[in-house]
């Protein structure tokens, strides 16, 4: 499901950066039974040995799908970035679209490493908008992801640590994202997605995790730019990583309507520090189709069609139904995994690290393998200790361990 095909051109006094999305709207007519699905699912659900599809894989890895050497619809921006990659033009329209190669990220790394002409614009500029990124006082939270690594029989947990280009294609996607939101606003009729501000004391909570993991938090620096500094190779970095996922609860999208009086500090993503909205990812979202209608809608000086506009106030609830289920599939995944793997170690212990507390409880990351769980018993934030494999059920998703020391 290929969403997305870029090209970067490097021009006098910058570059243009050429984003190509599918045209889901093509493909999917106003009530038509993909359209009465995609609502009822909202989102595409992914787990390890398979994936729920938001539209049938005939149309999403197929017919509306970016592959290379196909002529596909698409929806394609032109944003125009000065020498210091600050957004100075937009564009965007609709297209016929021929990708020429797809690359995994690891594949895209390798050929920037080696000096590769076509993808070397891609790591300037996305260094670039990094830094715009920091200025703004943005942050992208890095959090490693923890994979499942087949190990023999079995498997075994490990956190994967995201490349460079990882980074900068993410860049892309919220530099289009926030161009998709300043139409928006101009024109008065879109779909923002929004998150409120962290309150105090969940940043002073985050202040004594780093303290108490031993990640470097200056005097007067905010938090995104300490979570631009942190490795998140490292393990007690990583811990302080997850802990600052706390800062990003409540995401939510908001509906614009000519007139409506929304006001402004709501109408802002506090971690991208900026009016954003989602328009990358049609064939894995369901509201990007209809956000993109309203920006296409806004730069002809035209309304959106009915079919867009009378789902603008039903669509927050959808799609906060759909991602609550992906979250609950998520945590579900990542359970069972965990025990999978502490399953054949039971009675064994591993060094950890207490990265939060609960009443009459604590959590506990291990260093490896990469498993959080909880221990009871009050143990101090930030102590490292060692913890012993009680039980672990994979079917029941559920595992116990207990501190037998600590330091």
């Amino acid at each position: 499901d290929l969403d997305q095909a870029l090209a970067i051109e490097p021009v006098p006094g910058g570059h243009v950066v050429w984003y190509a999305i599918a045209d889901v709207a093509a493909f999917v007519a106003p009530g038509d039974p993909i359209d009465v699905e995609s609502r009822r699912r909202g989102v595409t659900l992914y787990s390890p040995d398979g994936r729920a599809p938001l539209h049938p894989p005939a149309l999403s890895e197929d017919l509306a799908s970016l592959l290379p050497g196909r002529d596909r619809p698409a929806v394609l921006w032109r944003l125009r970035l000065d020498p210091d990659g600050q957004l100075v033009e937009v564009t965007v329209g609709r297209a016929m679209v021929r990708s020429r190669v797809q690359l995994s990220y690891e594949e895209a790394q390798a050929r920037i490493d080696a000096g590769d002409d076509e993808l070397a614009p891609l790591a300037v500029v996305g260094a670039q908008r990094s830094a715009i990124e920091r200025d703004r006082g943005g942050v992208s939270l890095p959090v490693p992801e923890q994979e499942a690594v087949r190990d023999g029989d079995g498997y075994r947990l490990v956190y994967r640590a995201q490349l460079p280009v990882e980074g900068w294609n993410a860049q892309l996607s919220l530099l289009c994202g926030m161009a998709a939101a300043d139409l928006m606003l101009a024109g008065g009729w879109g779909l923002l997605r929004t998150l409120p501000p962290a309150d105090e004391e969940s940043l002073a909570a985050l202040r004594r995790h780093a303290v108490a993991l031993g990640v470097p938090w200056p005097d007067g620096a905010r938090y995104a730019q300490v979570i631009h500094d942190v490795d998140p190779s490292d393990p007690a970095a990583a811990a302080f990583l997850i802990q600052a996922t706390r800062l990003f609860r409540g995401a939510d999208h908001v509906p614009l309507r000519p007139g409506s009086a929304t006001p402004d500090d709501v109408l802002v993503h506090a971690a991208i520090a900026a009016p954003y909205a989602h328009v990358t990812a049609p064939l894995r979202r369901l509201g990007d189709r209809f956000a993109t209608e309203c920006v296409l809608a806004t730069v002809h000086g035209q309304d959106p069609p009915a079919w867009a506009r009378d789902a603008l106030d039903e669509l927050p609830a959808l799609l906060r139904a759909s991602m609550a289920r992906a979250g609950e599939l998520d945590r579900a995944v990542v359970d069972h995994l965990e025990a999978l793997v502490l399953s054949s170690h039971v009675g064994e212990r591993f060094p950890a690290v207490v990265v939060d507390q609960r009443r009459d409880a604590a959590v506990v990351q291990l260093r490896a393998p990469a498993v959080v769980a909880t221990v009871p018993g009050e143990h101090p934030l930030g102590a490292e200790v060692e913890v012993e494999v009680v039980w672990a059920d994979p079917v029941a998703r559920t595992l116990e361990l207990a501190v037998r020391s600590s330091r």
